[in-house]
């Protein structure tokens, strides 16, 4: 019975790296390609000077030679891939009226009458140490008593959370709805029909040729997830712009429930969205702010104990929500060892690709009790963004990457003034740093997207301008200078 679990872990590892490995050949391929028609073009031009040619046949050989190099032997399979760019993005500063203090919470949980003493204790604790300050926010349905829950609510939510944010980027950029040729949503919890795509499609009368597409069930990994799909589908499409809205509604999930280990979203999970533009147009250059240096995405869901470490279904009170067991608390590492692994293996200095493997080979061959050597991602990486999971998650990741209380900073301020946005977190982090004016020309910021499946999302940006003047801008505007600050205990 146990070893069908493991030929299926085998099987995926498998996958995994022959696709890692066929990209790393192709590329090697293109290279040794470009150094040979070099090299074909130098001898030709030394042939044809030694024999004293006419300089006019001279000319046109080059010319056609230079011509059959290019077009012809230049496969498009070995073709190099689109640069793409980050334009700009935009994220969501909730009204104050959606404001949730923590004594607003609690008083609202007793009086629904759902929820015993054991829960609401249970509730006051996990706020207190979640890391969250009193300016998180939920949406106005959840502000009931009891909470409306129903789908009318939902649908308000989406405008609330989406329209504003796709408002501020279409400024932003100089945008209209009508320049717009990929549009990718994602929600993890909500997922009506019409879909949320068409939902934005309607409101802004976007073109009948729009790609138009619709993430659900992805976690908190969604973002980074529709950015990896939009670097694809950027890939196929040339001259074109990409816009990933992200967001997750909050009034269809809440946990009405008593079971511990579904009340633990109630405490966490706020509200935010964000909006990106991508594009792959070649004058984007002189203008966006950060070129894709490198995306890479693996999940452990092929086993059962990773797939059911946190999945959402009814209690036995037949009362939906998102159950996250102890599990998670091996899996989440073993799927973000994976992925920094395969990552490392391709941006790191060789010096410290080789220490990681001599103290691999140590701890195997001659003492078991040596830790393995982690390497030093700072050395190529200069910016953070984590996933926004709880201060003891985000402490715990940076202590695994070797990170200062400053190279986290950007992921527990973002907790502590928003919450846990689920994916657009990402986004309200890298916002941060550029509010506090860190980002420079030629730093790289690495996003780390975890969610429910497990899977876990790597996206490497590159900054390729000055990024100055942000702190003016939502959703850090008014409060930039007020932080960082020391948090609670997690």
């Amino acid at each position: 019975m146990e070893s069908a679990p493991k030929l299926k872990q085998n099987h995926g590892c498998t996958s995994l790296h022959s696709t890692q490995l066929l990209i790393r050949i192709l590329s090697s391929f293109f290279q040794l390609q470009n150094f040979f028609i070099l090299i074909l073009l130098v001898f030709m031009e030394a042939y044809i000077f030694l024999n004293g040619w006419n300089p006019i046949f001279y000319f046109f050989l080059l010319l056609s030679s230079y011509t059959f190099c290019k077009y012809i032997i230049k496969l498009p399979i070995l073709s190099a891939p689109r640069p793409v760019y980050l334009v700009d993005f935009s994220c969501l500063k909730p009204p104050s009226f959606c404001r949730v203090p923590f004594s607003l919470f609690l008083e609202n949980a007793t009086l629904m009458n759902t929820f015993d003493k054991n829960s609401l204790s249970f509730m006051a604790k996990t706020l207190k140490s979640s890391g969250q300050s009193e300016q998180t926010c939920l949406p106005p349905a959840l502000h009931f008593i009891p909470p409306k829950t129903h789908q009318q609510e939902s649908i308000h939510e989406v405008h609330m959370v989406l329209f504003p944010v796709m408002d501020d980027l279409l400024t932003k950029t100089h945008l209209s709805p009508c320049d717009i040729d990929i549009l990718i949503v994602n929600c993890s919890g909500f997922c009506p029909s019409p879909s949320l795509s068409s939902i934005v499609v309607n409101k802004y009368s976007m073109r009948s040729d729009i790609k138009s597409y619709n993430l659900s069930g992805m976690g908190c990994s969604a973002s980074a997830v529709a950015i990896h799909l939009a670097e694809n589908l950027l890939q196929v499409h040339e001259n074109s712009n990409a816009v990933v809205l992200s967001t997750e509604i909050l009034s269809n999930g809440w946990y009405a429930g008593k079971e511990h280990s579904r009340l633990i979203l109630n405490c966490y999970f706020r509200m935010g969205g964000a909006a990106i533009l991508l594009t792959n147009r070649k004058e984007a250059k002189l203008f966006s702010k950060y070129k894709l240096f490198k995306t890479l995405r693996t999940q452990t869901s092929y086993d059962d104990r990773s797939y059911f470490s946190a999945i959402r279904e009814e209690d036995m009170e037949g009362k939906l929500g998102v159950s996250v067991t102890r599990d998670t608390l091996q899996v989440f590492p073993e799927t973000l060892r994976i992925n920094i692994t395969l990552l490392g293996s391709s941006i790191l200095p060789l010096s410290e690709k080789l220490r990681h493997v001599v103290s691999r080979l140590r701890k195997r061959f001659v003492d078991k009790s040596q830790e393995i050597y982690i390497p030093n991602f700072k050395r190529v990486i200069q910016h953070f963004c984590l996933p926004v999971s709880g201060g003891a998650v985000i402490r715990a990741i940076g202590k695994v990457l070797k990170l200062n209380d400053k190279e986290v900073e950007a992921a527990l301020m973002t907790l502590h003034r928003f919450g846990n946005q689920s994916s657009s977190a990402l986004w309200y982090e890298l916002a941060y740093l550029e509010a506090k004016e860190r980002v420079e020309k030629g730093d790289k910021v690495w996003q780390i997207g975890m969610g429910t499946g497990p899977k876990c999302v790597s996206l490497i940006w590159e900054c390729i301008r000055p990024i100055l003047g942000e702190s003016s801008n939502d959703p850090w505007a008014d409060v930039i200078d007020q932080y960082p600050i020391l948090g609670p205990s997690t």
